[in-house]
């Protein structure tokens, strides 16, 4: 839950733990009850939601295939020239013609 959320019902309610379906049922009623007749709490649902949906939809991408293969070769090229043991440095890594340094 936000700092933005003032409403001591919520705190108790847990509606971080609702929106993460974390409660039972019987919990879970409650806080849909409440939210239904507050509206800085049912605000705080809404934008609790989003996030949720943002982070697992963020967590689920991958980078593309072409991206992948370059920074492996890039990686492999880079420990094979390094066999000895020495550190790898930033400037070492390219991709693209474009240093990470």
């Amino acid at each position: 839950m936000s700092e933005n959320c003032h409403c001591p019902e919520a705190r108790v309610l847990q509606l971080e733990d609702y929106i993460h379906n974390e409660l039972c049922a019987e919990d879970a009623a409650d806080i849909r009850a409440h939210i239904a007749s507050c509206p800085e709490c049912r605000n705080e649902h809404k934008v609790g939601l989003v996030l949720t949906q943002v982070i697992a939809r963020s967590c689920a991408e991958s980078a593309p295939d072409e991206l992948r293969a370059q920074i492996l070769a890039n990686l492999r090229n880079i420990q094979s020239g390094h066999a000895g043991g020495s550190s790898v440095e930033a400037s070492d890594v390219e991709a693209g013609g474009r240093s990470f340094a």
